[in-house]
This record gives C-alpha cells, structure tokens and sequence, in this order.
C-alpha cells in the first residue's frame, strides 16, 4: 500500500524527453511548474533534490545542428555548452519561487571510490541542511560511461542512498511501468505496484522508445532495485504534468509504485 505523506526526502530524477518538445527544444513552460511544484515541496518542509538530464540535448541545439550527436567527442562538447545553459534556466526559475539552489556534477567514479563517495555525502547533506535544492546531473564533459549508457536513472538512485531518501520519483515520458512496450504493443497493461523486482518483471522491461531520451525502463529497474536496497520507495511516473507530485504525496494511485 502507498503511504507517502510522511516522506521527508524526496529524489526527483527527470529525462530529457521529459523537458522537451518532440523537435527537441525546451518545453519551459514544462521546467516552469516542475520548478516551482520541487520549490513549494521544500516550502512545506521537505528536502528536495533534483537529478537532471538534458545538457546534451540542450548543447546540440545551441551547436545549430539539425539531430542528436552521434560521436562521443561530439556529445561531450554538446554537454560542455548544454549544462551552463540549463542550470541558468533553472536558476532562473528557482530564484522565481525564491529558492537557493546547487549544482553538482558526478561521475561512477564518486560513486565508487570510499573518500569522493563521503565527500558527496557531505556536501549533498550540508545542502540539504541550508534549505538549497542540489540538481544533480553526470558529469559527461569528461567521462564516457555515462554518455553510452544514459544512466541518470542509475545516478539518481545513487544520491537517493547516499542521502538516505524516503522516496524516489522517475519522471519519464509515459505513465510507469506496463508488461511491455506501449508505444509497440497497444495491448499492453500497465501495472500500477510492484512489491517485488522479479526475473519475470525485468524481462518486461524494453529499452527508450524516444530518440531524445538515452535511458528507458531497464535502467529505471536498475534504479528502483538500487532504492529498494536502502528502503527507499519509488515511484516511475509520467512527468508531463510535474503537478501530479502532489497526489502522488498523497497517495494517489499515479504511476508505478515500487515498494
């Protein structure tokens, strides 16, 4: 059963097909209401952090280019002009709702190594502790890993343990978790809770149905084991409508709930 009123810190990871139109551009009337649903969450009391994809697609526009990078090197230029971009957007919009916010850049290798992986836990706690909002993203301008893999999914439930948070939502551009591809099979069903990650659920599981998103429903998997490790709850939900956090909250029954 979801009973999420009392969570206290919350995760929220959005994609980039989540943050743009299908040409690709930003939908910043989108970014707008996320921004200020996340400010009005930490107004109410909550910890907040936001892990943020969409450098690259905002870096191969300001490139001029006509589609998505193919090469790494390429992708990584992208990311070098893309993140300043979107964290000017964000902060823009943050100082709208008089909200103090951070940016941080990781890699697997943070993750990874014992004293970079308590040096981002401190940080992110300090944060968290002066009422500033972390956005959160791969650092993709020097590693490689990430780019192939289109992992922020994975990140995400990352900070979510390292931050010990209680619930960690997966903003995508469907409504959560079905027993096969919906943008292939019109039949398929969506399952609205999952209380536990099986072989049988996995192979339901298909790769990003959108050419602006790099991730898709494995790696949302991925990250929802990795949550479930630390006992934090998580929920795949569609990000179109960002409002829909709040009856979440309250427990509606939006999106997939993993417990």
């Amino acid at each position: 059963m979801r009973n999420l009123k009392e969570v206290e810190t919350i995760v929220v990871k959005v994609g980039t097909s989540t943050l743009t139109y299908e040409n690709g551009r930003l939908n910043l009337r989108r970014i707008e209401i996320l921004v200020r649903v996340l400010s009005d969450l930490q107004n109410a009391g909550k910890h907040v952090i936001l892990v943020s994809s969409g450098a690259i697609g905002v870096g191969w526009q300001v490139m001029g280019l006509d589609h998505r990078p193919n090469t790494v090197p390429e992708k990584q230029a992208a990311a070098a002009i893309g993140q300043p971009q979107l964290m000017s957007i964000y902060e823009n919009f943050f100082r709208k709702y008089n909200q103090k916010n951070a940016q941080i850049l990781l890699t697997h290798m943070v993750i990874d190594d014992p004293q970079m992986h308590e040096n981002a836990i401190n940080t992110l706690s300090a944060l968290l502790d002066y009422k500033v909002i972390p956005i959160v993203n791969e650092n993709d301008t020097v590693v490689t890993d990430e780019i192939r893999v289109g992992d922020n999914d994975t990140l995400s439930a990352y900070i979510a343990q390292m931050v010990k948070a209680d619930l960690l939502i997966l903003l995508t551009d469907i409504d959560g978790f079905y027993n096969s591809n919906p943008s292939c099979n019109p039949d398929a069903k969506f399952i609205s809770e999952v209380m536990k990650i099986t072989k049988e659920i996995e192979s339901m599981a298909g790769d990003s149905a959108s050419d602006l998103g790099t991730g898709g429903m494995r790696t949302k998997l991925i990250a929802a084991k990795i949550a479930h490790s630390v006992g934090t709850k998580t929920i795949i939900m569609n990000g179109e409508s960002p409002e829909n956090i709040y009856r979440v909250l309250e427990g509606d029954i939006i999106g997939t709930y993993f417990d």
